[in-house]
């Protein structure tokens, strides 16, 4: 019982330290987003406005990610809350966003748009329970990898451009101009670049998490 009870003061530790408020205020601006993105209705034909701004709040949001994870390592406030906090966020905003878009088949293909939906979604809920179990466990929190942050940053620029109804600025024209093909061309290959990112930082973890806790009981049993 102390022992756990050890392990749920250490993670609420520093939960009201200005890095994890910033976390928690992005989550909120998730949730605006994602209730702005449904009523816009599908591309924002519905509101083309309310897409625009629907749009701007998911850059803040993502924006933030960065802001919060400067502000904990400049000023020494990383926490276990926030290492797990902070990617709960960011999935939030990714998978809420790739769930809408597949559902208004957002992506060109429904099918193609499921199948990368759920790819996303098996990885990120996946590597999300994999942490709570190190935590139960009580073992660290693995903080994101670099290739998990590439696949972060790949899917958010992506994701952005897609929420950006670029479609209207093209609106009464008789052809498609090349921009808005090469713009949307470019949209989608972050996604996917995303996505290849985002399974093998799945792996990566993986590996890094069991791989660690081997080799811990390991050293541990050569000390005994």
């Amino acid at each position: 019982m102390e022992k756990q009870e050890e392990r749920k003061s250490s993670l609420l530790d520093g939960w009201n330290a200005p890095p994890n408020i910033v976390t928690f205020s992005r989550i909120v601006l998730v949730v605006i987003f994602l209730a702005l993105y449904v009523m816009a209705g599908a591309w924002g034909t519905k509101n083309t406005t309310m897409r625009w701004v629907a749009a701007i709040i998911s850059i803040i949001a993502a924006c933030t990610d960065k802001l919060d994870g400067w502000m904990a390592r400049k000023y020494n406030q990383v926490t276990e809350l926030g290492k797990l906090m902070d990617p709960i966020a960011d999935k939030l905003l990714t998978c809420g966003t790739l769930i809408v878009a597949a559902i208004f088949n957002e992506f060109g293909n429904a099918v193609l748009g499921w199948v990368v939906t759920a790819l996303f979604l098996i990885r990120e809920i996946g590597i999300t329970i994999m942490r709570f179990f190190v935590i139960d466990t009580g073992g660290k929190v693995i903080a994101a990898s670099q290739a998990g942050k590439y696949k972060t940053l790949c899917q958010c620029i992506g994701l952005a451009m897609l929420m950006l109804p670029m479609w209207s600025l093209a609106d009464g024209m008789n052809t498609t101009p090349l921009w808005m093909t090469v713009y949307y061309t470019i949209t989608y290959a972050l996604i996917y670049l995303a996505l290849i990112l985002c399974l093998y930082s799945g792996g990566e973890y993986l590996v890094n998490t069991f791989g660690g806790r081997k080799k811990t009981a390991k050293s541990e049993k050569e000390t005994k």
